[in-house]
């Protein structure tokens, strides 16, 4: 059964599979990082100040009653909150990683299209027209 696994665990498709949900998860958090540090604060900054990661609406209160300041203080008062700025951080971190993936789909295609153009050898002729080709240059002499 070990040996059984070990073919399986080491067939090429597993070990890129792997490759890339390693590399994927590193991606998805500098994608994180991007989202949180690099493209919220100039978009909050322009919507006045606005924090997206600490959006909230509080459904019930908590065991002490609000207002909340942030989500940690309203989940520490046992609040019960909706969350949309999380959400709102999440859909622009899968817009940025969409639209990544999209340029490099798009960048092995155009690489694929170029060695699907280049000029392909013409096909050798059929045996037929090569005896007829001997033919011709036998009674030619």
């Amino acid at each position: 059964m070990f040996e059984e696994f070990k073919k399986f665990a080491m067939r090429g498709n597993v070990v890129d599979l792997a490759v890339g949900v390693i590399i994927g998860a590193a991606f998805g958090k500098i994608v994180d990082s991007l989202v949180k540090d690099v493209v919220m604060p100039p978009i909050g900054l322009i919507l006045g100040k606005v924090d997206f990661s600490n959006l909230f609406l509080v459904m019930r209160e908590g065991a002490q009653a609000g207002p909340y300041a942030t989500i940690d203080a309203a989940a520490k008062a046992g609040a019960v909150t909706l969350n949309y700025g999380v959400f709102i951080n999440t859909l622009i971190s899968f817009v940025i990683v969409a639209w990544a993936v999209f340029l490099v789909i798009k960048a092995m295609n155009r690489l694929q299209k170029k060695q699907d153009t280049a000029p392909a050898a013409p096909p050798a002729p059929p045996e037929d027209i090569l005896l007829l080709r001997e033919i011709r240059d036998s009674l030619k002499k």
